[in-house]
């Protein structure tokens, strides 16, 4: 069986996340611009691989009981043990409803691994323009799970539209597989074997393999069947 890996994982252009917020980005105007470029740039790293979904915006928490707030990490771990931390991951969980820290070595380049350390520890202040996509309920599943898709990193790893070819270099596929075409059809042929997927996640990422965390904590049943609505629109 090939395992599937929503979201977490591969440099994704920015600018695909960036347009769509502009169509409807919410408050994308806030914030101010950091002197320091380092972390004007980890502001938006933490926007675009989905940090802010499972800490929070500004990494204020909030979103489950199992995942800390960061506001006041840096001030007691240094740009060398966070950035490990992004490399390596925290451990895996056999509980679906307990999101766990993926592995994001193969994913995120040594630069993009310093700017978010360097971004959390000067306090993840709001940077300007750097705000998740907003999600429009009011337009059909399919729309709502296509932000979704971009606004919890899916893309990072699983490509545009779904068409994967990120590496993941010791995973037995040599990459994180993608979620369309006839073999994901066919391996996943129904609703809730996805939504189970997304849930659950895939417990292999010992380092330096990418994982995929578990969604079931962080992601709502109208999140899940909005998201398996948009891949039944892909290729």
């Amino acid at each position: 069986m090939r395992h599937l890996s929503l979201a977490a994982g591969a440099v994704v252009v920015a600018t695909v996340a960036l347009s769509l917020a502009a169509c409807g980005g919410g408050k994308s105007s806030e914030g101010t611009n950091p002197s320091d470029p380092h972390v004007a740039m980890g502001g938006h790293l933490f926007v675009q691989f989905a940090c802010a979904s499972c800490h929070g915006e500004q990494g204020k928490g909030g979103v489950s009981p199992d995942v800390p707030a960061l506001k006041d990490v840096g001030k007691s771990l240094t740009v060398a043990q966070l950035s490990s931390i992004i490399n390596h991951g925290l451990g895996e969980s056999s509980n679906p409803q307990k999101p766990y820290m993926p592995v994001w070595g193969p994913v995120i380049s040594e630069s993009q691994v310093n700017d978010l350390a360097q971004y959390i520890t000067a306090g993840l202040p709001n940077v300007k323009d750097a705000s998740p996509v907003s999600v429009p309920r009011d337009q059909g599943a399919a729309v709502a799970g296509a932000a979704l898709y971009v606004r919890n990193g899916c893309i990072n790893c699983h490509g545009p539209s779904g068409l994967g070819g990120v590496p993941n270099p010791l995973s037995e596929d040599k990459s994180i597989p993608p979620l369309s075409g006839q073999d994901f059809r066919t391996e996943f042929n129904t609703d809730e074997k996805i939504k189970e997927m997304i849930r659950s996640g895939s417990v292999i990422g010992k380092p330096p393999i990418a994982s995929m965390p578990h969604w079931g904590g962080i992601l709502s049943d109208e999140d899940l069947a909005d998201l398996v609505a948009y891949l039944k629109t892909l290729k």
